[in-house]
């Protein structure tokens, strides 16, 4: 018998060379945890998708080569465009282990789709003094790194990470860590990735996102950080809200293999 029809999108980008990789399965009816996770393993994005259909709708799972996650925001849109390419534009309403997940696909006249999701409610919660020594020690960062106007907290929006922001767009470029010690410690406070973040204006930031417990080195860009990562900007001010903010990801990883 052969096994599921194994999907390979990407993500927040219209060239298949950028954006971030997803695997997909639209149809993941009978797989066990096992199975999806060696599913994951032989894709070898940072996430791959699992849809379950249920009478009443939708499940969705996420794992990476590693792990499952509660939730993946780039897999998300993946998902939500595979789904419409077969299944036509709508909302999709996921149930995600982070909660329900709607997600609106649309297609313009030129014939590219685009995908909306809503995260579950966001949330910031103070950051361990401990903690913040021992990530930025695995990071190889000094406290003289740290941008002082957005402190360290760990933001959620349906998966959990510490934000670190940095005071210069060079320092972030350099991204040197202790890959097994830091996905140590982050399977411990079941973090899912590090937003590392600089500010380049009120509302535009460079980001990377270390992601070690899923064997990763780094997501290329990262929807349900960036998620919770705007909800720690509105919770503690940062932002003038309404804001719409930009995210700019993934040009510190030229010739890097995914």
């Amino acid at each position: 018998m052969s096994g599921p029809e194994v999907l390979r999108y990407v993500a927040f980008s219209g060239d298949p060379s950028g954006g971030n990789p997803a695997g997909v399965v639209l149809d993941a009816t009978g797989l066990t945890d096992d199975e999806m996770l060696a599913i994951a393993a032989d894709v070898g994005f940072s996430e791959t998708a699992f849809l379950l259909p249920r009478p009443d709708g939708l499940d969705a799972r996420y794992f990476s080569p590693l792990a499952e996650v509660s939730f993946c925001g780039h897999a998300t849109i993946a998902t939500a465009v595979a789904h419409a390419e077969r299944s036509g534009a709508g909302t999709l309403h996921l149930r995600t282990r982070a909660g329900e997940v709607p997600v609106r696909t649309e297609r313009s006249a030129d014939g590219a789709w685009t995908a909306t999701l809503t995260s579950v409610p966001p949330r910031t919660v103070p950051l361990d003094d401990g903690d913040l020594r021992e990530l930025l020690a695995l990071l190889r960062l000094s406290p003289d790194d740290l941008d002082p106007a957005l402190p360290p907290r760990v933001a959620y929006a349906g998966a959990w990470h510490p934000v670190l922001a940095l005071a210069s767009r060079e320092r972030l470029a350099v991204l040197d860590y202790d890959m097994a010690g830091l996905g140590r410690l982050m399977a411990d406070r079941d973090w899912t990735t590090v937003a590392l973040v600089h500010r380049e204006d009120a509302t535009t930031f460079s980001a990377r996102n270390p992601f070690p417990p899923g064997g990763v080195v780094e997501d290329p860009a990262t929807g349900a950080a960036a998620a919770a990562f705007g909800g720690y900007l509105r919770e503690g001010g940062h932002v003038e809200v309404p804001a719409l903010l930009t995210v700019l990801q993934g040009a510190d990883m030229a010739g890097r293999a995914r």
